[in-house]
């Protein structure tokens, strides 16, 4: 699949590379304005390097326009909510969302629902507690995934199919919230397998807003099923951990960025840090290097925007 083109004036295609003595500065002018869909910034039972708090002065000096917090373990919604009533001033907007792992009863429609009262703009479905992450964490010996501080209980399989592959009787009231407040609904790390069935289901209710997270980390989607997903009307959005320099997770070189970028095209690929974790570059430094790869693989300036800032905009509907 070609990569999609804007028509506005700054889509002029230079040289890869070119920009770097031509205008040195252009990666630092596209961070300001962008939105990270994936800041695991804390308090955490993960090892963080920032908390909320901080994380939104580091974004406000970058001119950064919004954090959404994700923490696999609770909604930071009352964080987000004060954080932006008291610190205004930082012109940063800070969003949460409702993970659906074991810490919030798994599959449970009263967290989502109170969630989403308190101002919530996202529900996962199950990460690190689904079926599917658990398998790639027993199965595979060299599978890289934070550990907590201390070791905690261990997590209870979720997955939203039955023993026949139809979706769960729990579900489906969750899907019919998620369309009534028309907030974002995402796969978390279900294996692509239990994503069609779940987001065939979402749209036949009405869902709008739908998100697939690291594709090809955990959820085993090949580039087809990513042209897929994204016909579906799907944002798909790559961790920037995966491909920053200096990251503990940089599993792929940016040439399957651009295979990546392809599959889906440039108007449904969406570009989130996924940082915050100790020891990781820092979430503005993902951000700069990973804009710089996407230049030097030759997208435009246009085209770079739309991937680190307005198609998360407008799928959040900031």
């Amino acid at each position: 699949m070609s990569t999609n083109h804007d028509s506005s004036a700054k889509n002029f295609s230079i040289p890869a590379g070119a920009w770097r003595t031509e205008n040195p500065g252009l990666s630092k002018s596209l961070l300001r304005g962008a939105v990270d869909l994936h800041c695991h910034s804390g308090p955490s039972v993960m090892p963080r390097y920032f908390d909320h708090y901080e994380a939104m002065q580091e974004a406000s000096e970058a001119g950064v326009r919004a954090l959404l917090i994700k923490d696999h373990y609770y909604s930071a919604t009352p964080v987000t909510s004060i954080l932006n009533k008291h610190f205004s001033h930082l012109k940063v907007t800070l969003l949460s969302g409702i993970p659906l792992n074991n810490q919030s009863g798994g599959l449970n429609i009263y967290a989502v629902e109170h969630g989403i009262a308190l101002g919530a703009k996202l529900v996962w479905m199950p990460t690190f507690a689904s079926k599917n992450h658990i398998a790639h964490h027993k199965n595979d010996a060299n599978f890289q995934f934070p550990n907590t501080k201390k070791a905690m209980l261990a997590p209870k399989p979720l997955t939203v199919l039955d023993d026949d592959g139809q979706l769960l009787p729990e579900v489906l009231p969750i899907l019919d919230m998620v369309a009534e407040h028309d907030v974002v609904l995402s796969s978390g790390h279900l294996h692509i397998s239990e994503i069609w069935p779940l987001f065939e289901e979402a749209q036949r209710r009405g869902v709008k807003r739908l998100l697939c997270n690291h594709p090809t980390f955990v959820v085993d989607a090949t580039l087809d099923d990513i042209s897929r997903l994204t016909g579906m009307g799907v944002y798909v959005e790559h961790s920037m951990c995966m491909f920053a320099e200096n990251s503990k997770f940089r599993f792929y070189e940016p040439s399957m960025l651009k295979a990546l970028i392809e599959a889906a095209g440039v108007d449904r690929t969406i570009l989130g840090s996924d940082l915050g974790q100790a020891g990781n570059p820092r979430l503005v430094d993902g951000f700069l290097n990973v804009i710089e790869i996407c230049l030097d693989l030759g997208y435009t300036e246009a085209q770079v925007r739309k991937m680190v800032s307005s198609n998360a905009a407008q799928l959040v509907g900031l």
